[in-house]
């Protein structure tokens, strides 16, 4: 068999028509699951039941559980699937097999793991293989077609400040940002401002599991409630004031890139209406070229 038969399938692969195909194949099985999780929500609820069908097995299996549960986040996070009931389901499990505090720890470990690896292949999967669907769902989100030259400038201040603050969903960020400029570091780094909300996610479910503990076993639970509904009140403090001040910044960037552009316009028409010509070639004159000009006739240069 020839090197040119055998290169066929593999020529057909790499050809633009058959990249197109792939592309197709793996956008409507994303877009269709995505349809099947929304519809099951509202009707049948299958999703919502396996999530808990699996939080109790992970309570069962606790050290398997916990490389399971992260790869279970990573499909969740590339899928669409709400990550809330599994974030708190983590803290619930995790701290009733390990106690509160190791417990969280291993929670928000398992959660920021499968979250940030998630989220990675979805930044992309928006960026490589479903661009056009990525692009329509940054119309949906307007602050992301204002931002795109700040991503490109200070792609990590801001994207800080979108997983700080509830403007847009942590799903529709991973899959927005793949196609603006951000770089992959910027984004990779801007991940770990998702740990104050899911800390505070996982304290919640784990403090549920260490109620429910200290209820069964009989024992005082005064000081575990007073911690927990201390560390609860403090917690959403601490979200509030910090998606307060990630809008308030936002909104300042936002404000700043219109003065920015409005004025750029103002400039320009000002240049139309005074005859203002920068051609290229006027920057690049040196000063025997300006002399040369010069003996040909009075000719008046504007070098910006």
């Amino acid at each position: 068999m020839s090197t040119t038969e055998n290169d066929g399938p593999k020529a057909a692969r790499d050809s633009p028509r058959g990249r197109t195909t792939i592309k197709l194949v793996i956008g409507l099985l994303l877009l269709g699951f995505v349809a099947f999780v929304i519809l099951d929500s509202l009707t049948n609820r299958y999703v919502r039941d396996g999530i808990d069908s699996f939080l109790d097995w992970i309570e069962e299996n606790s050290v398997e559980g916990i490389f399971l549960f992260v790869l279970v986040y990573f499909a969740a996070t590339i899928l669409f699937i709400p990550g809330s009931i599994l974030t708190l389901g983590a803290g619930f499990v995790f701290a009733s097999s390990f106690g509160l505090g190791l417990g969280l720890v291993i929670g928000v470990f398992a959660v920021f793991l499968g979250a940030s690896l998630g989220a990675t292949a979805s930044f992309f999967i928006g960026r490589y293989l479903l661009r056009d669907q990525a692009t329509k769902l940054t119309k949906k989100y307007a602050v992301f077609e204002a931002l795109d030259v700040a991503l490109q400038e200070n792609g990590l201040k801001i994207l800080v400040l979108l997983r700080l603050s509830p403007i847009v969903p942590f799903n529709a960020i991973n899959y927005i940002c793949g196609v603006t400029a951000v770089s992959i570091r910027d984004y990779i780094l801007a991940l770990f401002a998702i740990l104050p909300g899911t800390t505070l996610y996982v304290f919640l479910g784990a403090s549920a599991g260490s109620l429910s503990d200290s209820a069964s076993s009989g024992d005082d639970s005064t000081v575990t409630i007073t911690v927990v509904v201390l560390g609860i009140v403090l917690g959403f403090i601490a979200i509030w004031i910090s998606a307060r001040y990630a809008r308030k910044e936002l909104n300042r960037v936002l404000e700043q890139r219109r003065a920015e552009s409005e004025q750029s316009e103002e400039t320009a028409e000002s240049n139309i209406e005074q005859g203002v010509v920068n051609h290229p070639r006027d920057r690049d004159l040196d000063c025997s070229e300006c002399e040369q000009v010069g003996d040909v006739g009075p000719v008046e240069l504007s070098i910006k």
